[in-house]
């Protein structure tokens, strides 16, 4: 149990792009792999192109959140990031932290897989919440139930009947006991077992362009139905 507010949250990592690509995705491409920040009101306290990059928010009665990214090249066409989310947590610590920390570990592999995969393509980004009854012990393995992946395996290419889309092949990019990550041709789908941490199962879609037309934005309408479906 920590004795303060205040907490740290390192990660060293190894990206499968140059820290100019790496520099833009985190600043300026964030729907594409995590969600948009625009109405953040973060000051770039350090700007260093393209190796050094610090953003923080300040509040009231010392509370802040900090980013700090530092790039380094790696190999013919990659990049080291030490990464350090920093900042001050009002309630229940051990919680928040460790929700904190599993997130961070999704986000930047999906940051990899959007360099690999997707890098400077035009996103079209999507949050579906599951409703309130997702919020049980049971909440995310419910979910994989009802996709067909309970004992899909990281690595594996399964076909998948996605709502609103029917059976599409994917890739299971990331998969633990409370994050899911499937990749197809165009798409990014990133699901969230938030239930181990009070909240509903959640899920964001990033469809990236892949040719002359932007990308189609998913209309939230099937999976909401699907996610009532699995939660009834």
């Amino acid at each position: 149990m920590s004795t303060d507010r205040s907490f740290e949250i390192i990660v060293d990592t190894t990206l499968g792009a140059p820290p100019e690509r790496v520099w833009k995705a985190v600043t300026e491409a964030e729907p594409a792999w995590m969600f948009p920040t625009d109405d953040w009101e973060a000051e770039r306290i350090v700007n260093e192109f393209p190796r050094h990059h610090i953003s923080r928010m300040e509040g009231p009665d010392g509370w802040f959140n900090q980013l700090e990214h530092v790039l380094t090249p790696h190999g013919d066409n990659g990049c080291r990031l030490h990464y350090v989310h920093s900042g001050i947590f009002v309630d229940n610590w051990d919680e928040q932290y460790d929700g904190a920390s599993a997130h961070t570990a999704f986000y930047l592999h999906t940051l990899d897989q959007y360099l690999r995969h997707f890098d400077g393509l035009d996103v079209a980004f999507t949050d579906i919440q599951a409703p309130a009854a997702s919020q049980v012990p049971e909440g995310f393995t419910r979910l994989l139930d009802a996709l067909g992946l309970d004992g899909a395996a990281q690595g594996e290419r399964p076909v998948v009947n996605l709502p609103g889309e029917g059976p599409t092949e994917v890739e299971v990019d990331y998969r633990n006991e409370h994050f899911l990550g499937l990749r197809s041709a165009d798409t990014l789908y990133r699901f969230f077992g938030r239930n181990a941490w009070g909240a509903p199962v959640g899920l964001t879609v990033h469809r990236f362009t892949t040719g002359a037309a932007a990308p189609a934005e998913v209309q939230p309408g099937e999976w909401e139905a699907f996610f009532e479906k699995a939660y009834a």
